[in-house]
């Protein structure tokens, strides 16, 4: 390996670069457009009017309370169990 070689390749390299750094010019303006079709308008009222309705539905809610309250709410053992067997199954399947 020859160092002298290198840096007379080097010097010849050096010499020879030129840089092309010139300024470019914006010639055309873009702009971005964005359109929305029907069917995703569609979709943003129906968002907008889940997001709006109410967590707990009080007409079904009220009643149930007040007879918890009362306590006139009665509940058989073997229509709970019904239910939470049915609820087990529905989320095996």
């Amino acid at each position: 390996m020859r160092i002298e070689a290198y840096s007379q390749v080097q010097q010849i390299y050096g010499t020879s670069k030129v840089n092309k750094t010139a300024k470019t010019q914006k010639t055309t303006s873009v702009s971005d457009n964005l359109q929305i079709s029907s069917i995703g308008k569609d979709i943003q009222v129906a968002k907008q009017a889940v997001k709006d309705a109410p967590d707990v539905r009080e007409d079904v809610v009220a009643p149930i309370k007040s007879a918890i309250q009362n306590g006139t709410y009665d509940v058989s053992g073997e229509d709970f169990a019904d239910k939470l067997l049915a609820r087990l199954s529905e989320s095996l399947a």
